[in-house]
């Protein structure tokens, strides 16, 4: 414990480096973010429900017609954007590696009659080929894997896409930098969010400048043990964002400044990406 404490104080994680353990799949820090992805009135695990019906509409609207496309929901968490996109006529799988969320996600949509496949499962070891017609990646989610692992998800999903299928996915673009702020705190807490039991919470947020990658780094210790979490992503430029995404096969369609489909400027925090698989190129 006395080791995880001073390698904390004394080093700077590597690029990407894992945290101790999934804290997405705890059996205690699962329940409260599922928690906090229900809670949509504000932007936390989830974002704000109305932003969610914003960028639902505008998915619908690009794809003109979603009566009995298949669509690919990467991430999908408790389910609230592959319920919103089936009752508009997608034919929805969703895939995530938090298996409360995907629990809540099959009990909600048995409950309240919907048809959706949901599946407990790394999206890095998923295997469709030609299936979908469209895949979706929400929230800045891809930054949050590795650049190795980021080339592993889309070689799987231009397997998973049909012909002309289509890719859309957002990131964080480079205003973000300027509103990511370095910070180091420390705090008790009677028991909370990372533990039932008391605790403390060291936290410390990094920009790494060289790679573009920021790290929200959280140490917490209980009585009994210490954990060490990261929570790592990717700050892009329009450039680099088709870059990587071309590389792997796709071209980009267009650009917008959210995944509510607001016209490029350039301007905001996030970028989104419509993307298509390059006619003749199989991974």
């Amino acid at each position: 414990m006395n080791e995880n404490i001073l390698d904390f104080f004394q080093t700077e994680p590597f690029v990407y480096e894992k945290s101790s353990k999934a804290f997405w799949d705890d059996e205690y820090i699962s329940k409260n973010m599922l928690a906090a992805h229900l809670d949509t009135a504000f932007d936390g695990a989830s974002r704000k429900l109305t932003t969610i019906q914003k960028s639902v509409a505008w998915i619908c609207d690009y794809c003109q017609n979603a009566e009995n496309k298949e669509l690919l929901d990467l991430g999908c968490g408790p389910g609230i954007y592959s319920e919103l996109l089936h009752d508009q006529g997608f034919l929805v799988t969703g895939i995530d590696f938090s298996r409360r969320s995907i629990a809540y996600a099959q009990k909600h949509a048995k409950e309240t009659k919907r048809n959706i496949e949901y599946h407990y499962q790394n999206y890095l070891e998923m295997d469709y080929e030609n299936k979908f017609d469209l895949a979706i990646l929400i929230y800045c989610d891809f930054g949050v894997l590795s650049p190795g692992d980021r080339a592993v998800l889309l070689k799987k999903i231009h397997k998973a896409l049909k012909k002309d299928g289509i890719l859309i996915l957002d990131v964080y673009h480079e205003p973000y930098r300027n509103a990511f702020h370095e910070m180091e705190s420390i705090r008790y807490e009677d028991g909370g969010f990372w533990s039932p039991k008391p605790y403390v919470v060291v936290q410390k947020n990094r920009l790494y400048a060289k790679t573009d990658n920021t790290l929200e780094q959280y140490l917490i210790m209980t009585k009994d043990s210490t954990e060490c979490f990261y929570i790592w992503n990717q700050i892009y430029s329009k450039a680099a964002f088709e870059e990587e995404i071309e590389k792997q096969g796709f071209e980009t369609l267009e650009m917008f400044d959210d995944i509510c489909g607001r016209p490029f400027t350039g301007q905001k925090e996030s970028i989104c990406g419509v993307f298509t698989k390059a006619a003749g190129k199989d991974n």
